[in-house]
């Protein structure tokens, strides 16, 4: 007898896993309230696929199972793969390629040292395209300029920090960068780069939520990105951010936006600059939005 299952039977298989409407909304609720990512009804299957790598990990059957394990312990580790696996993490070298030369312009303006903080760094392209951005600015006078890359997914933090890349993700940076900035992989790192340990000193790596109750920051910034991690949070939440973000700016200093966000209903606090970069109303330190 044959047990090969036939096509149709394959293609009636359903998923791995049962994803009731109450996981779902418990889901949006838990991640909403641990990092603040407000997701849509549309993210279901997201989730699902994101999540069931954890329940098979675990080796649980089901997602109440999960969530039950989660409630069950504020501090366990599984947090921190919960909140890794439902963040997004698209980036790439000198995304929103007009923010840049803002910046160059903008930090030539400021007294040294310079310090500028990356709050959604991801896999590192943001903030190391920032850091040849202060050096290409500053030249020799660079040991003065600092970047914090600050992202809640640690698995992507520990990659960035790495400053491993592929040639596929610096394709698009130009020879005269790819020299400058990257020592080619030979051997067994062949079609890979590594950035070079002068650049990577002035980037430090740590982890911060956003939403969380403290931030490891002090200094004041020349400038903040925030660039396209808005867009995950509702307005309560958006609002509580940048009122945060304030005490941390120079009163000089710029806060860049993603292309797809607007922060207009700040506008007691920040004022539009430029394309999505903003910069502080007067006295905006001592009043609130």
């Amino acid at each position: 007898m044959n047990n090969t299952p036939s096509i149709a039977s394959i293609h009636m298989a359903g998923p791995d896993f049962l994803l009731t409407d109450l996981d779902f909304s418990k889901i949006r609720t838990l991640i909403h309230q641990r990092a603040g990512i407000s997701l849509g009804a549309q993210k279901r299957q997201m989730v699902y696929s994101r999540l069931a790598r954890r329940l098979r990990e675990l080796r649980m059957t089901e997602f109440s199972t999960y969530l039950s394990f989660l409630e069950s312990d504020p501090k366990c580790e599984e947090w921190e793969l919960f909140t890794n696996a439902l963040t997004t993490n698209l980036t790439s070298f000198f995304r929103e390629a007009h923010h840049f030369p803002v910046l160059a312009e903008h930090v030539r303006s400021c007294s040294q040292p310079i310090s500028v903080w990356c709050s959604a760094a991801s896999t590192g392209e943001e903030p190391y395209s920032i850091a040849m951005t202060l050096v290409e600015a500053f030249g020799n006078r660079a040991g003065s300029v600092s970047v914090v890359a600050t992202d809640i997914d640690t698995q992507v933090l520990a990659k960035g920090a790495a400053g491993v890349f592929t040639m596929e993700q610096v394709s698009k940076l130009s020879p005269e960068r790819l020299k400058r900035f990257f020592l080619k992989g030979l051997g067994a790192h062949a079609g890979k780069v590594r950035v070079r340990p002068e650049l990577a000193a002035l980037v430090k790596f740590s982890q911060l939520n956003l939403l969380g109750s403290h931030w490891s920051l002090r200094e004041p910034f020349d400038a903040i990105f925030c660039r396209n991690v808005m867009i995950y949070f509702d307005k309560p939440t958006q609002k509580q951010i940048l009122q945060r973000f304030v005490p941390l700016m120079k009163p000089h200093g710029l806060l860049f936006a993603g292309h797809s966000e607007n922060f207009s209903f700040a506008s007691q606090t920040l004022r539009l600059r430029g394309q999505t970069v903003y910069a502080l109303v007067t006295d905006a330190v001592k009043g609130s939005m």
